[in-house]
């Protein structure tokens, strides 16, 4: 259960609200990760029209501001931190990708090679290779040593507008790779990348083979993807459809959940289940078997776009520029 609400409430005053994925021009996108060098954890906001990002850390009742990232040409679309916590990903709409430093907010690495927006990021393993896609329909592998592209995963021919890499089960075939990857790639063996495509489909791909390995056709476009665990697969649409899949036949889901027809803006594996939000301010924790539903908060036509977690402590953030912070009892 929730215990009263969400605890506390970040404005961001000095900040426009930010942007994500699909969304209008007036959002606000977080991703949360435990620093192993810190004492709390960390958050970062983004905001739209002037390549500024911010990282606070977040003690049990208060915010610290921390470090202002800036440098993107136009709207920041995604952010997320390293494993280490020090190091911070981020992709935006003048279809760079950069690395930043999050102790002294510089910005090591610069990506070019998309011909349109970044929309999403993934890190593999401990991060020397990273993964992001784009509105221009393609899915890339970057070298972060060597600030370089190593490969196009995937070219769609329609805009990507997630994606996320997991490891895949051994019964699953990924197919093999039909020349030897770069000794520069690292870490790729094994995993499996979903694609949330703008097409309505759904697909799946080796990463180190870059076969494709499955393509699920949904109702409406994918907005986003996550893993469950290595055979368990979730994919939200812009018609509100959350999809459960099994990798090894995704002939038909496993269930669709249908809560409202707005569109699924995140989704987030939580402990037994994950967490949803939606475009009409729909935030809810499914879990236990998927049987069990608490909600955050309901429809109040603000959307929420992205949810982040840390231990029982659940932030989301919103179209109003307010960062939500919501303490659980044990589900």
């Amino acid at each position: 259960m929730v215990e009263g609400g969400p605890s506390h409430l970040f404005d961001c005053p000095k900040f426009r609200p930010v942007h994500f994925i699909n969304s209008d021009p007036e959002d606000l996108s977080l991703i949360l990760w435990p620093c192993e060098d810190a004492k709390f954890s960390s958050v970062i906001t983004q905001e739209l029209l002037g390549t500024r990002m911010m990282t606070m850390e977040l003690a049990p009742s208060s915010l610290f501001f921390q470090r202002l990232l800036e440098g993107h040409v136009y709207d920041v679309n995604c952010c997320r931190f390293f494993p280490s916590g020090l190091v911070v990903l981020s992709g935006g709409m003048d279809a760079q990708l950069k690395i930043w430093s999050a102790e002294d907010a510089s910005c090591v690495v610069t990506f070019k090679g998309h011909k349109a927006g970044i929309l999403d990021t993934a890190i593999v393993d401990r991060g020397r290779n990273v993964l992001s896609c784009s509105r221009d329909g393609t899915a890339r592998l970057w070298d972060c040593g060597k600030s370089a592209c190593l490969d196009i995963i995937a070219d769609c021919g329609s805009p990507i507008n997630g994606i996320a890499v997991g490891t895949a089960d051994n019964s699953l075939n990924l197919g093999s790779p039909e020349k030897p990857p770069s000794e520069r790639e690292v870490g790729t063996e094994g995993k499996i990348l979903l694609l949330a495509r703008e097409d309505k489909k759904l697909q799946g791909v080796g990463l180190q083979s870059r076969q494709p390995v499955f393509l699920f056709v949904g109702s409406d476009a994918f907005n986003c993807c996550t893993f469950l665990s290595s055979t368990y697969i979730l994919a939200g649409t812009q018609d509100g459809n959350i999809y459960q899949l099994d990798v090894r036949n995704t002939n038909a889901p496993i269930q669709v959940i249908h809560r409202s027809g707005a569109p699924v803006l995140s989704l987030l594996p939580y402990r037994d289940g994950f967490i949803a939000s939606q475009g009409d301010g729909t935030c809810f924790v499914v879990q236990q078997d998927l049987d069990y539903v608490l909600d955050l908060t309901e429809a109040d036509c603000d959307p929420v776009y992205k949810v982040a977690s840390w231990e029982k402590e659940i932030y989301t953030c919103c179209r109003d520029g307010i960062v939500r912070r919501y303490q659980l009892a044990d589900l």
